[in-house]
């Protein structure tokens, strides 16, 4: 079933090609949301500092990490030498505490012979996340990779055996031992190995610098820089990597800045979840 985005959108106006336009922006900004916008073709957009890419209808997006400050600065030139600026506020999040018991203790606090290999693919996953092509296949709306009850939420203060760790950043879906795990939008296998802390992952690539990663599989479907559509199956439920059980570790990106599935996906409409 079709889950079409239900992120915070921003939409803009402006005279044709050429002059300057006035921004307008409409729904809620938060902490963890992807934004859609509109400015004019050719027109340089800066979001709190940052250049974003501008298509070529003048179409942009970004992210909104789970930490992003109270404020949001965005300047847009327009290709006539006129520019705008526009302050807004973005909604702060308070995220609950999970704790997760029963890991196992290498997988808590890896052995120093394995650390080297933690920062080698941390490296490769940067570098399947910093992408920045023309494409933009989530503008045809998203679907979920799987259904099942919702047991890990985005931004969740993690707690491993009693010991506080970083934050989660995406959200785990419970389903099956081998049950199919399909990509939310086309695009480009950035990614697909078996990695020390996140089992057998995949990263895909949809454009504008938007991935999405799924962890923990049994089993990898798909190969890198393998071009994949919409609902494409790239492998399988698993408890690979640093779980408790099988289930689906599901994150969207953009660039670096990690989003909240959630909001940019849009509710199951189809299964439960516990939250």
């Amino acid at each position: 079933m079709r889950l079409y985005l239900t992120v915070a959108f921003l939409m803009a106006l402006w005279s044709p090609p050429g002059f300057s336009g006035e921004l307008l922006f409409q729904g809620d900004l938060e902490q963890g949301a992807l934004v859609l916008a509109v400015a004019a073709p050719g027109a340089l957009v800066l979001v709190n500092g940052r250049a974003v890419q501008v298509d070529d209808t003048g179409g942009f997006m970004f992210g909104l990490g789970r930490d992003h400050s109270p404020t949001l600065i965005i300047d847009v030139r327009f290709i006539d030498g006129t520019a705008t600026r526009r302050t807004l506020t973005v909604r702060q999040r308070r995220y609950p505490e999970q704790h997760i018991d029963n890991l196992s203790r290498k997988m808590v606090t890896p052995p120093a012979e394995v650390r080297e290999r933690i920062v080698r693919e941390a490296g490769a996953v940067r570098d399947a996340r910093a992408h920045a092509s023309n494409a933009t296949h989530i503008r045809s709306g998203l679907i979920w990779p799987i259904f099942g009850p919702v047991t890990g939420i985005y931004g969740s203060r993690r707690i491993l055996n009693g010991e506080p760790r970083a934050p989660h950043y995406g959200i785990d879906i419970a389903a099956p031992l081998g049950a199919p795990v399909q990509t939310m939008a086309a695009g480009m296998v950035r990614l697909a190995d078996e990695l020390y802390l996140s089992g057998n992952t995949v990263i895909v690539d949809h454009g504008h610098g938007i991935t999405s990663s799924y962890l923990h599989m049994q089993d990898i479907s798909v190969r890198e820089n393998q071009r994949i559509s919409q609902g494409h199956v790239i492998g399988h439920v698993g408890a690979t990597g640093r779980t408790s059980g099988p289930h689906l570790d599901w994150r969207i990106n953009w660039f670096e800045v990690r989003l909240d599935p959630e909001l940019v996906a849009g509710p199951q409409m189809t299964g439960n979840s516990t939250n």
